[in-house]
């Protein structure tokens, strides 16, 4: 697997499917409410962002593409993309 392969979940477009590579637990940042890297990865983990995943996204929020829905097996679920951006995916 090439690096040009690889690409976060936050940046693909609708519709379009890939597979889980790694959670890198990056994508917090300093704004308020957001949440530190451990946090983040940890959360992640828990709702079933786990390697081998099938993940696309369904559906993004009007304003600033945000939240968006995400189809992971067979769940649909919303995240904001700073969170996505923490998941690693090859299309």
């Amino acid at each position: 697997m090439e690096a040009d392969d690889l690409q976060t979940l936050g940046d693909l477009a609708v519709g379009e499917p890939a597979q889980i590579v790694k959670i890198i637990g990056q994508g917090a940042d300093d704004k308020p409410g957001r949440i530190d890297e451990v946090e983040l990865e940890r959360r992640l983990l828990e709702m079933g962002f786990l390697e081998g995943e099938e993940v696309e996204i369904l559906h993004e929020g009007p304003v600033g593409r945000d939240p968006i829905a995400v189809r992971l097996g067979g769940m649909v679920i919303a995240i904001r993309r700073f969170e996505a951006r923490a998941v690693i995916v090859k299309v």
